[in-house]
């Protein structure tokens, strides 16, 4: 199994829409990127931290491909918007083959959407697992409150 990391926006739309890409077999929300050591939602929320709402994705390479990951990601969002406090277009690479990956898919969508893009590329860094109500929400709550980024 191998991890991935995104960020599109508010975690439980994004955590939803990978959580039915065949292969991946699980996910978390939760903070990544920012100053602060075992952030809350509060804490992220208040946009002093630095953390972007992130989905960590586990996965089987050998039944979807980084690739088809990275397919999703641009999928779900629209990589031109400057989000505010935590919810910012990013790709947060594991090991360097996803950071060439990530630049590659990059450049092709600058060609797509023009130089405007604000999807941030970073290296993996702590990963703080959100609050348990905040996993899974939509299977959970059966509430669609909010989409990607």
């Amino acid at each position: 199994m191998e991890k991935a990391t995104f960020g599109a926006g508010c975690f439980w739309g994004v955590e939803d829409a990978f959580r039915h890409v065949k292969g991946v077999t699980s996910t978390a929300v939760g903070y990544e990127g920012g100053t602060l050591s075992n952030p809350t939602y509060q804490d992220v929320c208040s946009g002093v931290t630095g953390h972007t709402e992130v989905v960590e994705v586990t996965y089987d390479p050998a039944q979807v491909s980084y690739d088809d990951l990275l397919d999703t990601f641009w999928e779900i969002h629209n990589p031109t918007e400057r989000y505010k406090a935590q919810y910012k277009s990013v790709i947060f690479y594991h090991t360097p083959a996803q950071r060439m990956a990530a630049l590659a898919a990059l450049e092709k969508q600058s060609k797509v959407a023009g130089h405007n893009l604000a999807t941030e590329i970073l290296p993996a860094a702590t990963f703080y697992r959100a609050e348990e109500y905040h996993q899974q929400y939509y299977e959970k709550t059966g509430r669609r409150s909010c989409g990607y980024g």
